[in-house]
């Protein structure tokens, strides 16, 4: 079952022009992981952190635009609805971004005798505390 579009924000916090940019960077770069994957010539030059790219601009774009949100309803008196965005989406974006960047670092090491690599437990660390956050902001919406 999938949710509507009314559901998805008010469950996710996001606007729908958020969602919609996450969903377009996911797209592309869904498209550049495959590239990079593939090993061809057409990944030549492309590294981890250019194929993850659009995730990272997304999350900035976001911020930027939550925090312009933000003001505006901190302007039109909504202080505490403006307060309570700004930490979830804030929190939302900053586990996604520790967990972009943890799996670039991982997926750019290349293995070396003598030194520590990243274990998945530790990437997926942030996607966990992110589903947990979810789960209970669900409990508390419905």
């Amino acid at each position: 079952m999938l949710f509507s579009l009314r559901e998805a924000v008010q469950w996710l916090g996001l606007a729908p022009f958020e969602l919609l940019l996450q969903g377009l960077a996911l797209l592309a770069a869904s498209a550049l992981v495959a590239l990079k994957a593939d090993g061809g010539e057409a990944s030549a030059g492309l590294s981890w952190w250019g194929a993850l790219g659009p995730l990272f601009a997304a999350d900035g774009l976001c911020t930027y635009f939550t925090a312009i949100v933000s003001v505006r309803l901190f302007q039109d008196g909504e202080k505490r609805l403006a307060v309570l965005r700004l930490f979830w989406v804030l929190t939302l974006l900053s586990l996604k971004f520790v967990f972009e960047m943890l799996l670039c670092q991982k997926l750019g090491q290349e293995p070396k005798p003598g030194r520590e690599q990243l274990w998945y437990g530790l990437i997926m660390a942030p996607v966990f505390i992110l589903l947990q956050l979810l789960m209970i902001r669900a409990c508390r919406i419905f």
